[in-house]
């Protein structure tokens, strides 16, 4: 403001009894950003610029020579103040039409004479729309802080290098750290300085997915800490959240674990299915890689419009991982219509699937009814044992898919439907386009995206999760605690399970039901779990106890490698570990190529 009073004294100052600028100053206080309204000390106006005129509204350029209280009623008593006293009034704050304006006014004194007021003024409401939203932004990081700190269960938060970011007050409260001698610090240096014995942290960068540890911090200090990934846009991990509780508040917790630690620390997540049709409780456990490739097909393609088509034995969660790709992709909110095409009749399959107009034949509805497909429109149409359906169904799904039309029965137009199409089936369809029972138009349409459901056989380390999962959900149903023996346990891990998971769901229920005690023990397994995949009988022969033992110790190696599908599945039949088989089939000279 000194600046301004100087340049605007100097200015004037060859023509002090006017207070008029030459023109070509007149012209370069336009080219300002900043309003410069100058008075002389009878009010009379001598510059106001194109800045003070677009500032307060007025467009007009005639205002030099008039009265400020024409131009702009009100404001002269505080001008006249200013002349009088000689004294500047900085920061005056004036509202105009919504917007706020700063104004600085100082006297135009020289020789000693107060001569006038120069007034340069700036619009500050974008600075106040700025400070008013800052003020909000700290209001919610306050909301949020507090949130953070008033979590019971510890929090834990580090960027994607494993750097401490923030640690709230619980976790300090279990674990016994300070803050202060965390934040800021690398995980792996915190492990290498036995802070703590392993880090959540670098598994879940490592791994990329959720994972709970039991972890010891400071000593003795038992803790289950799960650690989340947090993704940017690009993928990448930016953040990792852990939540850490301390391990007494969860004594059974700690019992599931301590039976199954191994399977615990790399479990990533179980989802959970009802299915009120055809199952009374199905259970997906994301763990083993097989199943893992699988969930991550499925939320990939959930997010697209394309045909997905379900192939696995009978049992393995199809239609389960049908309702997933719905809930999860952008019909979520319209129907999800399940249709088996095995059990409607062949008669009634086309009116169910595509209904029928008025009068279309003896018993239908006066005003005819639309079909399971029609009523989905906008969702998705889940065609579970697909394989089961007759050729000219065929034919007219292949319309719905290509052609986003159908006829009802009985009709003469076409009508439009929007429906996602997700397909179903434990057949060979390549075989049955072979037979000629499935059209092979109709297959490459469906099979666009197709997803293989792995039998459970096949991935043995789900098999205990979903039997503790099954478990809790049945002692929670019934109000009892019962819990598996060890020889249970191995007897349920070996057993093949045809039907998949849909048998392990009844075996295990089967059991509790008929189990006496608090524990399930080898009697209360069911009779086709009692001979083992991998079983091994065998005799030996030899003239010594040593060769003896070699010729048996060498039958019972390649016995076990025919009946067994890995290696290490031969090894644990064997109770012996995979490495050491590997060394006594050197020693043999047994060839890996009869291990499955």
């Amino acid at each position: 403001m000194n600046t301004a009073c100087a340049t605007s004294a100097t200015l004037i100052e060859p023509q002090a009894a006017s207070l008029t600028p030459s023109p070509p100053w007149a012209d370069i206080l336009d080219m300002f950003h900043n309003g410069v309204l100058i008075l002389d000390r009878n009010g009379i106006i001598r510059v106001y610029n194109k800045a003070a005129r677009r500032i307060f509204g007025q467009d007009e350029e005639a205002y030099t020579g008039r009265h400020i209280q024409d131009v702009r009623p009100g404001v002269w008593p505080e001008f006249q103040h200013i002349i009088a006293t000689g004294q500047p009034q900085i920061g005056k704050k004036i509202s105009v039409s919504g917007a706020t304006v700063i104004a600085n006014r100082s006297p135009i004194i020289f020789d000693g004479q107060t001569h006038g007021v120069i007034s340069v003024f700036q619009d500050i409401s974008e600075y106040e729309t700025i400070i008013s939203e800052l003020k909000s932004f700290q209001s919610l990081n306050r909301e949020l802080e507090a949130i953070f700190e008033s979590s019971y269960d510890g929090l834990y938060i580090t960027d994607g290098k494993a750097n401490t970011i923030r640690v709230n007050r619980a976790y300090e409260r279990i674990t016994g750290l300070r803050r202060e001698a965390l934040i800021g610090r690398n995980m792996h240096d915190l492990v290498k300085e036995q802070v703590y014995d392993h880090s959540v942290t670098l598994e879940v960068l490592k791994k990329r997915q959720p994972v709970t540890i039991m972890q010891v911090v400071t000593g003795n200090n038992q803790v289950i800490v799960t650690g989340t990934p947090i993704f940017d846009e690009k993928g990448e991990v930016v953040l990792v959240v852990t939540n850490v509780r301390n391990i007494t508040e969860l004594n059974e917790l700690k019992a599931e674990l301590e039976q199954s630690r191994r399977i615990a620390s790399r479990m990533a997540q179980t989802l959970l299915e009802q299915d009120s049709v055809d199952h009374a409780m199905q259970h997906m456990v994301i763990k083993s890689q097989s199943m893992m490739k699988v969930v991550r097909m499925a939320i990939k393609v959930a997010g697209t419009q394309v045909p997905v088509l379900l192939q696995g034995e009978s049992g393995v969660g199809k239609s389960m991982l049908a309702r997933i790709i719905h809930r999860i992709s952008d019909r979520k909110e319209r129907a999800f219509v399940k249709i088996n095409c095995g059990t409607i009749p062949a008669t009634l399959m086309e009116s169910e699937l595509f209904g029928y107009e008025k009068g279309a034949f003896t018993g239908a509805m006066p005003g005819g009814k639309a079909g399971m497909i029609e009523t989905a429109h906008r969702g998705t149409v889940f065609l579970d044992e697909i394989a089961e359906l007759r050729p000219d169904m065929q034919i007219k799904l292949l319309e719905v898919i290509e052609e986003k039309t159908f006829t009802r029965v009985g009709g003469t137009r076409s009508q439009e439907v929007d429906v996602r199409i997700i397909a179903a089936t434990n057949r060979d369809l390549l075989e049955m386009i072979r037979e000629g029972s499935f059209r092979e138009d109709l297959y490459y349409r469906l099979n666009v995206v197709p997803i293989s459901i792995p039998p459970l056989r096949q991935r043995r380390e789900d098999i205990m999760p979903l039997v503790m999962k099954v478990m809790e959900s049945l002692n929670r149903r019934n109000s009892t605690a019962k819990k598996l023996e060890s020889r249970v346990i191995d007897r349920l891990k070996e057993y093949d399970y045809p039907g998949n998971v849909r048998e392990l769901i009844n075996i295990v229920e089967r059991m509790m039901i008929m189990s006496e005690g608090e524990r399930l023990c080898a009697e209360d397994l069911p009779e086709e779990t009692l001979a083992p995949a991998c079983a091994v009988h065998l005799t030996s022969d030899g003239t010594t106890l040593r060769e003896s033992v070699q010729v048996l110790e060498m039958r019972m190696i390649k016995r076990a490698l025919e009946k067994c599908p890995t290696i290490a599945a031969a090894a644990e039949s064997l109770a012996i570990h995979p490495t050491t088989l590997w060394r006594k089939m050197v020693r043999y000279g047994i060839p890996p190529v009869i291990a499955k």
